[in-house]
Formats: C-alpha cells, structure tokens, sequence
C-alpha cells in the first residue's frame, strides 16, 4: 500500500515495496536534479524497516541553493511533484499523488529540499540512522505513533506536532555520540 488521503493518520507494518518506491523516486529525482543535488536519501518511518509507518515516502534532497532548485518547478511538476510553497522558510517541499494531480484523495510522496548546511539536513539522516541502530527506541517511537493514531479525531498536523518531542530527544541523543 502507498498513499494515505490527505490529512488521514494510519499506520501499516513495513513494506518492502517502500523502499523500491524510495528507490525508483530517487533515480527520477537524480536525472531532474542533475548536478544541483549534493545528496538525496530516503528518510521518515518508511525507511525504518523495523516500525509502522504511514504508506507516504519522504526523501530528503540536499542542495547549496533553493535559486536552482526552483527554476526546475515545471519539469518537477510535470514528473508529478507539486511544490507546496511557504511551508517552511528551512526547506522547500515538493508533494506527489493523485491528491495534487487532481485525479483522486491520495499523498504518496514528500520531497523535501534542504541547504546541506543546514541542520535540518543533518538530522533527517541521524534520526533515521540512530532508529535503525536502535530497535529499542524505533519500537518506543512506534509505540508513541500507535498511541496518537489512537485517539478520536486525531489529524495529520496534532499528529505531527506530538512527536516533536520524542524526535528532539532522540536528536539530542545523537549529537551525543
């Protein structure tokens, strides 16, 4: 399964087929991108093959500049990822599904755009890093999503907003090493 409706919060067991789906959106990125990408990687839950996660693929993309990045918006439009502006000021998000085509309810695909000397960039790679490496605190997170989806009437952005701690102990937690 890939893709969850809009603003919908669900979990799933891992699999295999997300990080063929990483996988075959990072080689399109790649050939879009071309040299402005420093480096790409696929992040979020569905990276971590030990925990649920919600069906919706995230890759990070780290650039030196947005400038480059922007001029490419009508081939990344046309490959089907739609730039969602004034998101946040740290990244520039690109999303895909039939949600932003207009053929349907579904979000695959999160594309996340970031200065490599950034932190941001930094600690998209080192939280997943440090959840692969530690199953034990990739089962705490997952039981805190568990948690959320839980409750009545949760949503995408309370969703969000209540794993921000857990997130930014586990990123303390790595820069400690």
């Amino acid at each position: 399964m890939l893709g969850l409706k809009r603003g919908e919060v669900a979990l799933y067991p891992h699999q295999k087929e997300w990080e063929t789906e990483a996988q075959n959106t990072i080689c399109r990125l790649k050939e879009i991108f071309g040299n402005i990408i420093i480096d790409i990687a696929h992040i979020g839950s569905t990276s971590v093959p030990t925990i649920k996660a919600k069906p919706i693929i995230d890759i990070a993309v780290a650039v030196d500049s947005f400038d480059r990045v922007l001029t490419l918006e009508e081939n990344l439009r046309k490959a089907g990822f739609y730039y969602l502006p004034d998101i946040h000021k740290w990244q520039l998000l690109f999303a895909s599904g039939s949600y932003y085509d207009g053929t349907g309810e579904l979000q695959t695909h999160f594309i996340h755009v970031v200065k490599t000397a950034n932190p941001e960039w930094r600690d998209y790679i080192n939280f997943r890093d440090y959840l692969i490496a530690n199953p034990e605190i990739a089962k705490e997170y997952e039981a805190l999503k568990e948690s959320l989806v839980s409750i009545p009437d949760m949503n995408r952005e309370k969703y969000t907003s209540s794993k921000h701690n857990f997130i930014v102990e586990t990123l303390r937690k790595t820069r400690c090493k």
